[in-house]
Order: C-alpha cells, then structure tokens, then sequence
C-alpha cells in the first residue's frame, strides 16, 4: 500500500462523515486499496454521528494508525453554524503536497486514481486542479443520468470554463495544491458548500485538468446528503436562500479576483438563479424565453419531464405513481 512507502506524504485525503454508517466502510475502503509510489494519509472529520459511523471510523484508525487520523466530535459543528468544516478541521492538519477529497457517502473505485492524477499534477506544476467524471448510484426512487460526466474527453479546462460550467465536478474527484487552502479567502469560508468556492480558488490560480475516466461513485439521495436535507422543511424558501449566499460568494469571488472574472461569474450565478427555479418547478420562469440558454443546458430528460409536468401536471403525478409501483 502506497500509504507506507516512505514517511513524506504526498496525498492529504480529506474526508467528512455525518451519519453515513451505511456507506463509510466503501469509502475507507477506497482510499486504502489506493496503489500508488508514495505515502499518503486519510484525515476524516466525523461531525458526531449518532449511528455507528465515528465506531467503524474508530475499527479502522485501530488497523490502519499511520495512514488514518480522525477528528470523532461529540458535539454537531454544523448545528452550531460551522458550514466550513474541511476549512476548520482537515486542511490544516494536511502533511500532503496535494490535497484529495472524498465525502464519506461517496467512494473510489480507480485503485490508480491517486497515482494518475498525483503524476498530472507533477508534471505540470501550473494546473491548479486535476478531475474526473464519476458514476452515480441512486439512494431510493429517483430518475437521473448514471454518470456525473462534465466533459465528453479528457482535456484541459479553461479557468472561465471552471467558473461558468454548466455541469458539476464530482467532489469525490476532486485533487488540488494544498498550498492553495492554507490561508482561505471570506468567499470560500462563508459559502453554503465547500465545492464551488474550492473550484474558484483552483480558476484563480490557472487551468485545469479533467479525466474522461469514472473513477468515483456519486450517492445521490443519502439521508444525510447536503441534498436531501435541503429538500426537507420550506424547501422554496431553502433555494431562495441558497441563492443568495451564493450571490454573497461570487461577489466575494469577483472581488478578491479584482473584477478578472466579472463576466463569466455574473453567467455562473445567472445560471444558480434559474436552477432554484427548476428545482422548486416554477417553470414559468423556467420556460421564460429570456432563460432559453440555460433551458438548454438541461439534458434532454429533464427537459421532457419539466414540458411533461408543465403541461399536464395531473397526468404527470399519475405516471410517477405508476413508476414507483413498478420500483417496489
């Protein structure tokens, strides 16, 4: 196992658990059956679980002590304010040249992933981000695309294409410079989510990398999942904050970039405003012609099924019913 080769970490793994007793073993797993040249460490923050996530964090750490180095709270940081819990926790404590990251709902599947992008990355010193696409396995009933796949090849990817990208970055996939988190700016400490603000950083310091290669899994729907728990309580009102501290972070962005982004980050948020409004299907605004660019961006299911509900809403909630029936 590449984590014993030789004392200096290469790879800081970064991995925050709430709740996950179900899934945390893949992703433990994942990391440990990494086959790399260098020594890497898995540093997990468990945000007091109250299942049995921090024990099966605690069997591993036991086995494994010199590569895995927990944080197990007692007392939940998020339900105390904390959203930055990777910023606070792990990315401080992080010995590595690079930095990895991996919810812990989320797994590897590549036992080459580290190898292959720990080489990119050292080979080219002035790409500040290297990724790649992921396979999406879903949690309970939903109809979704089966991979997280952003670009159709493996290729460079422009800073302005970091920002305005009109598909997501599996965070799983997710390796930059760890120098690039030590000091960490208002945007990215105050963000709703610590994705976004992690990309923009990597597009103000210069390109980046995709690999057109699934060596991730994606859980979508977990119990736990930043998305679910959005979708609980007055969902509408959730999105219409979301939106604006996702407005306060890309001002935030665009100032400590001196304006170098304006343009494509004022298209980023546009397109965040329009997808609260596919989310809450307000599909007036949603099929309004002055949102006609980003109605388009939507794959071709999406797209069905908004004109499908939009049009006969009844007949709609009917076939749902239907689907779910047959799942059962």
């Amino acid at each position: 196992m590449g984590a014993e080769k030789q004392e200096t970490v290469m790879v800081s793994i970064c991995c925050i658990t709430y709740n996950q007793e179900e899934y945390i073993r893949d992703a433990l797993d994942g990391f440990l059956s990494q086959e790399t040249d260098f020594s890497y460490e898995v540093l997990i923050h468990d945000d007091a679980s109250t299942d049995g996530t921090a024990d099966i964090i605690r069997e591993y750490a036991r086995q494994y002590p010199e590569i895995i180095k927990p944080i197990l709270q007692t007392e939940n940081q998020y339900a105390k304010g904390l959203t930055n819990v990777s910023g606070t926790y792990n990315f401080p404590r992080a010995k590595g040249r690079y930095i990895a990251m991996c919810e812990g709902d989320d797994y590897w599947t590549d036992p080459h992933k580290l190898q292959r992008q720990t080489d990119y990355m050292e080979a080219h010193p002035d790409c500040s981000l290297v990724f790649h696409s992921a396979c999406i396995e879903v949690q309970g009933r939903a109809l979704t695309e089966r991979r997280m796949r952003p670009y159709r090849r493996s290729r460079r990817v422009s800073p302005e294409e970091i920002i305005d990208k009109t598909s997501g970055y599996p965070t799983a996939s997710l390796m930059f410079r760890a120098d690039m988190v030590k000091i960490l700016p208002d945007f990215y400490v105050n963000a709703p989510l610590a994705d976004i603000p992690l990309q923009l950083m990597a597009a103000a310091r210069g390109w980046a990398y995709y690999m057109d290669r699934p060596m991730c899994v994606y859980r979508l729907g977990g119990a736990f999942s930043w998305t679910t728990l959005m979708k609980q309580g007055d969902y509408e009102r959730k999105q219409r904050q979301y939106y604006q501290d996702m407005k306060k972070m890309y001002r935030g962005f665009d100032r400590e970039t001196g304006g170098r982004f304006h343009e494509v980050a004022r298209r980023a948020l546009a397109r965040i405003y329009f997808l609260t409004k596919v989310n809450t299907k307000q599909y007036g605004e949603v099929l309004a012609k002055r949102n006609r660019r980003f109605y388009r961006e939507l794959n071709l299911r999406t797209r069905f099924f908004i004109r499908f509900e939009n049009a006969a809403p009844g007949l709609y909630e009917l076939a749902l019913k239907v689907f779910h029936f047959q799942e059962q």
